[in-house]
């Protein structure tokens, strides 16, 4: 591996000199462990899978008579606003119901998705409708909390113009 090198007595002059030692030290074995240390964890390490959540779009219907209409009593809506603000209401916009603020932590809409008025209607289907000023994080982030509560009917729905009438005559936003 390492090796010192001795030089010859020159035999000048009478002299007795210290001899010089030169070192040199070989390489090769420690490039040979480097790649070989690159190559096990290169081989050894698991990269992380990327998470994404499937979702099966709605296939486009032609016929917009053969369209079920959703009762009231049926009904959830979930509004994104600016802000990272999320607001909820039960029933149908047109029905005036009371819209109330939420948060995205364990304890806001989370506890409202597992509430007993959501988990114990099976025909329940919750509206998610993002506002223009919305963030994409507040969506992923909403659907990450309906994946979570096991939600089975939900649909990302345009905002309409009575639901942000609603919003402005009781939040004021």
């Amino acid at each position: 591996m390492a090796e010192i090198q001795e030089q010859a007595d020159s035999g000048k002059g009478g002299k007795k000199r210290a001899k010089r030692s030169s070192t040199k030290i070989d390489m090769t074995p420690l490039v040979d462990l480097a790649a070989l240390l690159i190559t096990f964890f290169m081989l050894t390490t698991t990269f992380n899978k990327p998470q994404t959540m499937e979702i099966n779009m709605p296939v486009k219907d032609d016929n917009p008579d053969s369209q079920t209409l959703l009762k009231a009593s049926n009904a959830m809506t979930i509004i994104l606003g600016e802000d990272d603000k999320v607001f909820y209401y039960f029933g149908l916009a047109e029905d005036n119901p009371e819209v109330i603020e939420s948060s995205y932590a364990a304890g806001g809409i989370r506890k409202v998705l597992t509430s007993p008025q959501v988990k114990s209607n099976e025909k329940m289907t919750v509206m998610v409708k993002p506002m223009e000023g919305s963030r994409y994080k507040n969506m992923v982030d909403i659907l990450d909390e309906l994946k979570i509560t096991d939600t089975k009917k939900f649909a990302m729905v345009d905002i309409a113009d009575s639901d942000k009438k609603l919003l402005q005559e009781q939040i004021g936003n």
